[in-house]
């Protein structure tokens, strides 16, 4: 398994770690590289990010070979089997220990500014790393978290060898892990792109994730989330229900090419909108067995009508207004349902239509036999660097009769994995739905 950059890992490692949702983590990054990782594991989770500090003691003479560990809050694991073994003296160790100390205060200062430490004691802690290679550094951050009081420690990473995940499960107690080459001589080679992360971006990332939802943006309950089974024309789907208290209305995702209802990049956009009081469903428009012919997720057509029946099915349980968030190929399902629902609300006289969609990097040329007929107002999200995508929504934009608005997203590519890119994403889809779908 070859991940792009960290980014790309840290979003497929979040999917692994989904079942973890309901404990309520705390996810921690090892600085650096861990923690660009550890940022979409925390985002995909609605989880508490943090950085876990940690410096190895070394024997002075052999400084690879560990004698303990240190971490914040005078935390201090030591294993006296290997103090006696190396016959040093105890003011050597103690030095050792001195200037690692004055490290980890420096590190910490650094990365977290004057933000206090999240308090882990009795929770479930998913410690997150870019790859391992022997584990020493995991190993001794799994035990300073246990000694800070968690209750549960999860370590995760993208990649490490067999060997070393097979000790680590003796000091975690669940390793979860993407990838374990045989061939493994060091964790970059499993990147397209292992730049070093600077200490800005460390900063930068802590930072993000500690402003939540950020200025003006909505901070309300959490949404109580229900797995449910969507019946759609009489085929059962496996979804996930969002509503939080007084919900307004409930945006239903549809979801594009090689994705499904467990997409961090949605889960990340359905997180924003129910911080502002928006119902989200998130569901699987194919079964696994439709997924393996790539022709279906073009077949706009029967994935509209498939969308259409899960609305009806939403509706009747849910009996509030109803919008769309398309992403890819689901954008053109999504309009083109619009469209279906606009003309049967036309016929029975009822206001049974759809109330808004926002595409997300989406294919709207793909429904263009039915864009004149959405009546929807729709957002149409693209990257500046998207170009191809972009002449696309520019054209099926001329198509559109409806309010409509083309917004870009500077320096943005399809995937929008850019630092605050599908921030701004999530953002716009917020506003639209406030503005077109909340009465």
């Amino acid at each position: 398994m070859l991940f792009t950059h960290r980014t790309d890992a840290g979003e497929r490692l979040a999917e692994a770690l989904l079942h973890l949702q309901g404990e309520d983590p705390v996810v921690l990054g090892l600085p650096r590289g861990g923690v660009p990782v550890a940022f979409q594991v925390a985002r995909a989770l609605g989880a508490p990010l943090d950085v876990i500090v940690v410096r190895k003691l070394g024997v002075p003479y052999h400084r690879e070979l560990g004698f303990g560990a240190i971490g914040e809050g005078g935390v201090r694991v030591i294993s006296e089997d290997i103090v006696r073994s190396s016959r040093v003296r105890q003011q050597d160790l103690a030095a050792v220990e001195h200037a690692e100390e004055a490290e980890l205060a420096r590190q910490a200062r650094r990365f977290r500014g004057d933000r206090p430490r999240v308090a882990l004691a009795g929770r479930t802690v998913i410690v997150v790393d870019d790859g391992i290679a022997t584990g020493a550094t995991a190993a001794a951050a799994c035990e300073v978290v246990r000694a800070q009081g968690a209750a549960r420690v999860v370590l995760a990473v993208p990649v490490a060898p067999p060997d070393a995940v097979a000790w680590l499960r003796t000091e975690a107690d669940e390793v979860v892990c993407l990838s374990t080459p045989r061939a493994f001589r060091a964790v970059g080679e499993w990147y397209e792109d292992f730049s070093q992360t600077p200490d800005e971006e460390v900063v930068a990332l802590l930072t993000r994730a500690d402003a939540g939802p950020g200025p003006g943006r909505a901070s309300g309950p959490a949404a109580v989330v229900s797995a449910v089974e969507v019946d759609a024309g009489g085929l059962t789907l496996a979804g996930d229900l969002a509503l939080p208290e007084g919900a307004g209305a409930v945006v239903v995702f549809a979801h594009g090419s090689g994705s499904s209802r467990r997409s961090p990049r949605n889960r990340a956009v359905a997180a924003e909108l129910n911080r502002a009081g928006l119902g989200t469903l998130l569901f699987d428009l194919l079964t696994p067995a439709e997924e393996a012919d790539r022709a279906n997720v073009f077949d706009i057509e029967p994935l509209a009508g498939r969308l259409a029946e899960a609305t009806r099915w939403l509706r009747s349980r849910v009996p509030l207004p109803i919008g769309y968030f398309g992403a890819s190929t689901g954008a053109a399902a999504a309009l083109w349902a619009a469209a279906d629902a606009a003309d049967a609300a036309a016929d029975a006289d009822t206001a049974s239509g759809i109330g808004a969609v926002v595409s997300r990097g989406g294919r709207p040329d793909l429904a263009g036999p039915r864009l004149a007929a959405v009546r929807a107002p729709t957002l149409l999200v693209v990257g500046s660097r998207d170009t191809t995508v972009l002449d696309l929504n520019r054209g099926a934009q001329r198509e559109l009769r409806c309010e409509n608005r083309l917004e870009i997203v500077p320096g943005a590519t399809h995937l929008f994995e850019e630092p605050g890119a599908l921030d701004e994403v999530a953002a716009l889809a917020r506003d639209w739905f406030a503005l077109h779908l909340v009465r």
